[in-house]
């Protein structure tokens, strides 16, 4: 498993880092998305409505006026974007379907989709991660159908995420459902916990990269990275 991102995992337990360090290091402590074994046990309903509840006190110690006819809707607004929209990646059940064709083709060489869309949000301060990735796979004999690279980049993003989980995540399930170590993924990502708060710096940018298999050496991320720049 290769990134090109270095993590400090559990460092902030080893080294005494206080969680504000961690997330405006952005450290990041499991390459799964850390879940409560019992994160299921409620429903998707029971679960907005209790989130509404919650951000309707986070509201009124912010000082808003909850009577007011554009923040009334608020709570329910945003627990129904929460569970159905941004953090839907949360709940196993929207894992998108994939289904293996053979590769009548005989295409054997990298197949390559590259700026897709995606929106995350930063585990650290649940404020927007947005950016492209690429991906890239050599079959092993089997091919998805190109929609569902899509599919899978969105399902992972979905998720309070550390870029370089994510990463890893996509390559993961690419490597799975294709069958096959041949797996490359890039993320080129602006972070809003970067940009809008903190040292809000508004021109950077953090790419992390994931080469497995054949595209683990020189001459093979030179032609992705030749293909991606064109």
């Amino acid at each position: 498993m290769n990134t090109e991102t270095i993590s400090k995992t559990n460092s902030h337990k080893l080294n005494g880092f206080t969680s504000e360090d961690i997330g405006d290091d952005h450290l990041f402590t499991s390459l799964d998305t850390p879940m409560k074994a019992n994160a299921f046990e409620m429903s998707n309903q029971e679960k907005k409505d209790r989130i509404s509840i919650l951000f309707s006190e986070i509201m009124d110690v912010l000082g808003l006026d909850l009577n007011d006819d554009s923040l009334q809707g608020t709570p329910d607004r945003v627990a129904k974007m929460y569970i159905e929209e941004i953090f839907s990646g949360l709940d196993p059940e929207n894992k998108p379907k994939m289904a293996l064709f053979d590769n009548k083709y005989q295409y054997n060489q990298m197949l390559v989709e590259k700026n897709i869309t995606l929106y995350s949000n930063c585990e650290h301060h649940f404020v927007p991660i947005i950016g492209k990735a690429h991906i890239a796979y050599k079959s092993s004999g089997k091919v998805i159908g190109l929609s569902k690279l899509n599919r899978i980049v969105q399902y992972y993003a979905k998720r309070p995420q550390v870029q370089e989980r994510l990463t890893n995540q996509i390559a993961n399930e690419l490597k799975t459902v294709l069958e096959t170590e041949d797996v490359a993924v890039i993320i080129d990502a602006k972070h809003l916990c970067v940009s809008s708060r903190g040292v809000q710096d508004d021109t950077s940018s953090t790419v992390t990269t994931y080469y497995g298999g054949e595209f683990n050496t020189a001459s093979k991320i030179a032609e992705l990275q030749n293909y991606l720049n064109n």
